[in-house]
């Protein structure tokens, strides 16, 4: 214990002596404003915000800082007593309590002895030796889970896989190191080498409980020198004791119980949280069932609609045979659901339009029974589908896409022709996007990595504790539950990652033009979208011109949305209807093929003096 105890109280030590010796510079940057960082624990109780005030105050936090200087040099002395256990435990909760206001400057080295300072410093004051044991026992499982967890994660990345993911942090500027970069440059077969040393020794680090703990001081010495190269090459050098201070405890409770230096060890930590691990995954297993019970439920009222492939996608709507507006028919993004369409929907609720929406194949009810690899084209293939079957003929249908559901709906009203009066495009994708875009082009590799975990973490269980995307809590609350269920649920992540594979091979192969349509059109941004890639602006503008001239066609931004929250927060939501039920009203009469005469409330030219751009 003594060991764990110097080691945390170095990496506190090192912090501190920072802090206080570049005070000046923390002052000036704002990057730990609490004034700024305190909105972020606004929903938390007035008790504790009022401590975190207290805390982040510059004098408390001043005294704070200068505390454990002293606390973290005294634990460097020699000694036995129960003063150790408080000041270890002080150096615990004031981590925890400086951490909300230093955000900005700390690591996980910082969160590691945070946690080993707080449970050591309960162990040393523990009354009895088994309550000591389950702490000890406590630090050393979280150790093998930072690096077991670490090293399975790296393999789900492709360049970890690769063995290339070593040169690529090594040409960063914040870790980086030019020297190492050049040697893994020059020796791609060593430098993947030692990757693969240090996943086998991250992913299969509990190894040392095995052989009576023979293989214990090989593991525990493999992980000293990768945080003493971590330390000197990406300059982590707190990492180091922070890291190092959980392996006595590792040590202590892979020694076998025979030895005479852990005799009356007691063990019952490890076994009640075996039985709490399988009765976890038990209920894990039951409200996954539960869930994708209810997430493949077809909706109450909705129907099925079989298409070429086989696939049966899953629709609701409100047709009827009242009207003979255009029916808008919704197709949501990648990786969301209809749902997004919630607000605008219950807009139509009350009015005349009439409108039609479907989980595509693998999403939510709706089932993906197509033989083969999957390409856009089978999902281009099902809308036309859809609109056959579910549009009475003689209704003209008005496609509105979100994301890649916008240009699902561009390629459908291709081969629809004049059964499509307009293409609403929201936030659209395009198809030379990741060409086209420097950025977007760039962080492709990222978003297929990042769905790929989603879709194994949620198989794996772990549904239960996902926090629900922000998109999700601003939707209407009759849908809310139901939409929450379905992030939770690998179906939407999985079709997510098969319709993302199809589009890294579809994009990069675009070469223009856009196909001619003869609709009318409604391109609608999101102001985050265009301000983040410029690119992206310029993409949607081919959108609007790849529509006839004769038509109606308008591009609006909407002012401070973002890619989902066009749609989802009722804010934006509220400013895209706007746009979207003028220009419903000024086309509802002008399909493709019928006459192109004047509209109330547009110019001679066409053009409508409520859009912001139009031709």
């Amino acid at each position: 214990m003594g060991a764990t105890e110097r080691l945390a109280a170095a990496t506190s030590l090192l912090s501190s002596v920072e802090h206080l010796a570049r005070r000046r510079e923390h002052r000036s940057s704002r990057m730990n404003d609490w004034a700024i960082s305190r909105d972020a624990y606004a929903r938390y109780g007035r008790p504790f915000r009022k401590l975190l005030d207290l805390a982040s105050d510059e004098r408390t936090n001043r005294a704070l800082h200068a505390g454990r200087v002293a606390a973290s040099a005294a634990l460097m002395l020699p000694g036995n007593g129960r003063w150790r256990g408080a000041a270890t435990l002080y150096l615990g909760v004031s981590g925890a309590l400086l951490y909300p206001g230093e955000r900005y400057g700390t690591d996980g080295s910082d969160q590691a002895s945070t946690m080993v300072q707080t449970v050591t410093g309960l162990a040393r004051l523990a009354p009895s030796s088994r309550t000591q044991d389950a702490l000890i026992w406590y630090v050393a499982l979280q150790g093998n889970l930072s690096y077991l967890v670490s090293g399975w994660v790296k393999l789900l990345g492709p360049d970890w896989r690769s063995g290339a993911a070593l040169a690529g942090v090594m040409r960063t500027r914040t870790y980086g190191h030019e020297g190492v970069w050049k040697l893994a440059d020059r020796h791609p077969r060593s430098t993947r080498a030692l990757v693969y040393g240090v996943l086998s020794l991250e992913c299969l680090f509990p190894v040392l409980y095995l052989k009576s703990g023979r293989l214990t001081r090989p593991v525990l010495g493999g992980a000293v020198l990768f945080h003493m190269a971590n330390g000197y090459v990406m300059g982590l050098g707190r990492f180091l004791p922070a890291f190092a201070a959980m392996h006595p405890m590792v040590a202590y409770t892979s020694t076998p119980r025979s030895h005479p230096a852990v005799a009356g060890r007691d063990d019952t930590m490890p076994a009640a949280v075996a039985l709490l691990a399988a009765g976890g995954a038990a209920v894990l297993g039951t409200v996954a069932v539960a869930r994708r019970l209810r997430v493949t439920d077809t909706p109450h009222g909705g129907s099925v609609v079989t298409t070429r492939h086989g696939n049966e996608l899953s629709v609701q709507g409100t047709l009827d045979g009242r009207s003979t507006d255009p029916v808008v028919v919704f197709v949501h993004g990648l990786g969301a659901c209809p749902a997004y369409f919630a607000w605008i929907a219950r807009a139509f609720g009350g009015g005349n339009r009439q409108w039609l929406m479907y989980n595509r194949a693998g999403y939510g009810p709706s089932r993906r029974r197509a033989d083969g690899a999957f390409t856009l084209e089978e999902s281009v293939d099902d809308l036309v589908d859809l609109v056959d079957a579910a549009v009475p003929e003689g209704r003209q249908a008005v496609l509105m896409g979100h994301s890649l559901g916008g240009e699902i709906s561009r390629r459908a009203a291709v081969r629809l022709g004049s059964r499509v009066n307009s293409v609403v495009y929201v936030d659209s994708s395009h198809p030379g996007q990741l060409t086209r875009s420097a950025q977007q082009g760039a962080t492709a590799p990222r978003i297929g990595e990042g769905l790929r975990t989603m879709a194994i973490s949620l198989r794996l269980g772990f549904g239960a504790l996902m926090r629900a995307p922000e998109p999700v809590a601003n939707l209407p609350e009759q849908v809310r539950d139901k939409v929450r269920m379905e992030f939770a649920d690998p179906r939407v992540w999985t079709a997510a990652v098969r319709e993302w594979k199809a589009v890294e091979q579809d994009f990069p192969s675009f070469t223009g033009p856009l196909d001619a349509l003869d609709t009318h059109a409604l391109v609608l941004s999101a102001q985050r979208t265009v301000d983040r890639d410029p690119d992206h602006l310029l993409m949607h503008k081919d959108l609007a011109d790849a529509h006839n001239g004769d038509r109606t066609v308008r591009s609006v931004v909407i002012e401070g949305a973002d890619h989902d929250g066009i749609l989802t927060d009722p804010q934006y939501a509220a400013e895209t209807l706007r746009h979207l039920l003028a220009f419903l009203a000024d086309t509802a009469g002008r399909g493709p093929g019928g006459p192109t005469g004047l509209l109330t409330g547009t110019e001679p030219s066409g053009l409508t003096a409520s859009s912001e751009e139009n031709r």
